[in-house]
């Protein structure tokens, strides 16, 4: 079968029912913090009805620190807050005076160091999504549930669409900010602040030994009011997420589980039954917590998915919504991460096979998605997502509920996901 033979009657009731479904989770089971209560209660919700129509369905467990991905943004805003004020008070009562050539010396130098560390934690957690600051924070049990349609013959293929059911903390400058550019100017204001902040002090440090002339002179005894400018750039990253407020995540990423749902829903409804090709579905939670859930299943799973002889590839699905932005994305987490070329073009050509053909390579090139985890693996993966860039208006915040999601995305997602299903059973990925 090929995605033209397909009928459109069961992908227009699995639009439906996703619809359908994401109100009575949001409803019922409320916004799902990383590894909570209601995040387990939604994947058991899913489990029942996945029974009816899958081979094998399951748990597994790991251990996640919920908050330690993003709590650094208040960590080092109050360390380079904290650094200015101590350094200007100790500064102004001559504790510095007589060292280095201005009584700012030493404070610009120290400042200067706390940034450099601050833009390194930001680098290893927000950037490469390392578990940098995990160990200081206390873990909790998470969960990832998989199901599994089986051949009918012997294995020789695999493929898991993934999505991830965990909503997001708060971003409190998106919400505030729909009309106004909030988020763009005051990370920008954070960020460029502190990569200045680090030029000055460097800067400071050279005049201090090399005569620079009255530039050097200056730089000595005035570069470390910049740092001020920094600190007070750090207030709105201070207050950039609230931990309080979870958002309802009925685009990010429920409409991404359910896309993993359906395509085995849609099979089973169908009559599909694949010889050689098993496809699972697997609804990771922990993706808002840095990609841990995904991370540890890649862990857990990759000698299995590299090395026992059965082609696998993953697409993880995540947000199926601004349909103008339905894109491959064949580079991910900032865009440091390339995903596995030929997987990704065989999406694209099971879009264009399934008559979309206005999809486009794209570059996750802020934040990341769970793909990300696994192509770091080494397991083939690439992503496919529908999310206005700048970001959307909805994006991580209380604006996310069933009311905001778009049928006719879903819809085209589907038919995506179900042509990518039916190619990679026909000829797998082409090198």
């Amino acid at each position: 079968m090929n995605i033209k033979e397909f009928p459109q009657a069961v992908i227009n009731e699995n639009v439906d029912y996703t619809v359908k479904e994401i109100t009575n989770v949001i409803k019922r089971y409320g916004p799902r913090e990383s590894a909570n209560a209601n995040c387990l209660a939604t994947q058991k919700h899913i489990k029942k009805e996945m029974d009816t129509f899958c081979d094998e369905t399951g748990f597994e467990t790991y251990k996640v620190a919920p908050k330690a991905f993003l709590h650094f943004t208040k960590t080092i805003s109050i360390a380079i807050i904290l650094a200015f004020v101590a350094c200007t008070a100790m500064a102004y009562l001559n504790v510095f005076s007589g060292i280095g050539p201005s009584d700012f010396f030493v404070p610009t130098c120290i400042v200067g160091g706390v940034v450099v560390i601050a833009l390194v934690v930001t680098a290893l957690e927000f950037l490469m999504y390392k578990q940098f600051c995990d160990v200081l924070y206390k873990k909790v049990e998470g969960h990832n549930f998989y199901a599994k349609r089986k051949p009918t013959g012997e294995v020789k293929r695999r493929i898991i669409i993934s999505g991830h059911c965990d909503s997001a903390y708060e971003w409190r400058h998106l919400y505030y900010g729909k009309k106004l550019p909030l988020m763009t100017i005051f990370m920008g204001w954070a960020i460029g602040g502190a990569f200045i902040s680090v030029v000055v002090a460097i800067v400071t440090i050279i005049a201090n030994f090399v005569n620079m002339g009255g530039f050097g002179e200056f730089m000595v005894n005035y570069g470390y009011y910049w740092h001020g400018v920094t600190a007070l750039g750090m207030i709105p990253l201070l207050l950039f997420v609230d931990f309080k407020t979870i958002s309802p995540g009925a685009n990010d990423n429920l409409t991404g589980t359910y896309a993993a749902v359906c395509a085995l829903r849609m099979l089973d409804m169908a009559g599909v039954e694949f010889e050689n090709t098993e496809v699972v579905a697997m609804i990771t939670d922990g993706e808002e917590a840095g990609l841990r859930g995904c991370k540890q299943w890649a862990k857990d799973h990759k000698d299995e998915y590299m090395n026992q002889g059965v082609e696998t590839a993953v697409l993880c699905v995540d947000t199926l919504t601004d349909l103008e932005y339905l894109n491959v994305y064949s580079r991910d987490m900032t865009g440091t991460v390339k995903h596995d070329q030929g997987f990704s073009q065989l999406v694209m050509d099971s879009a264009i096979e399934a008559g979309h053909n206005d999809l486009k390579f794209a570059n996750v090139f802020f934040g990341s998605s769970d793909a990300a985890a696994f192509t770091q693996a080494g397991i083939t993966a690439t992503c496919l997502a529908a999310m206005d860039p700048k970001p959307a208006d909805y994006y991580h915040n209380r604006r996310d509920s069933y009311d905001r999601l778009v049928p006719k995305a879903i819809k085209t997602g589907y038919e995506v996901i179900l042509s990518t299903i039916f190619n990679f059973d026909k000829n797998g990925i082409q090198r």
